[in-house]
């Protein structure tokens, strides 16, 4: 599993996001600036941080704390409704 974060620059809650994620696992955590894409910005735009497992494109919108991240990497089934 890959984890992804959507994020943008001077956001002080994406870097205590990715603070609280590296606390919480040693998975890679791919970083995207949602300012690079129209398409990205207007998706993300006002949920920013956004953590996104790759495998299941799932997604954890702020804000979350140690434990939902837990629970959000936890293997389970894959939950169609929130991708």
């Amino acid at each position: 599993m890959q984890l992804r974060l959507f994020t943008r620059a001077e956001c002080h809650l994406c870097d205590e996001a990715q603070a609280l994620i590296a606390e919480v696992t040693d998975q890679p955590l791919e970083l995207v600036d949602i300012t690079a894409s129209l398409a990205l910005l207007t998706r993300y735009g006002t949920r920013i941080p956004v953590l996104q497992r790759t495998d299941s494109h799932d997604e954890l919108d702020w804000p979350f704390d140690a434990d939902a991240v837990a629970e959000f990497l936890a293997d389970r089934p894959t939950n169609p409704s929130r991708a």
